[in-house]
């Protein structure tokens, strides 16, 4: 087999995950979503900037990078995150 530098890429299948959040919770958001547009000149929906919200939270959070770097197991963290608030399991 070909060893190319490139590697195989990852699944890029989009996963859809519905969640529950508070009034406040939502009135920033769609406090956010204005100060995009005035901000931009355009207009994305809360569902359309939340994906680039939690990806920039995530990458900007040293302690789960270091995590995920020291191989974290996947099951425990998908244990963590059904007790996290907002995760449904309330």
């Amino acid at each position: 087999m070909a060893s190319l530098k490139l590697g195989k890429l990852p699944d890029r299948t989009p996963a859809k995950i519905t969640i529950t959040v508070s009034a406040a919770l939502s009135q920033a958001l769609n406090d956010y979503a204005a100060l995009y547009r005035q901000t931009y000149g355009e207009s994305e929906t809360v569902a359309e900037l939340i994906p680039f919200m939690l990806a920039g939270f995530l990458e900007g959070d040293r302690a789960f990078a270091k995590a995920r770097k020291d191989g974290l197991p996947v099951a425990r963290m998908s244990e963590r995150s059904r007790r996290l608030p907002g995760s449904g399991s309330e």
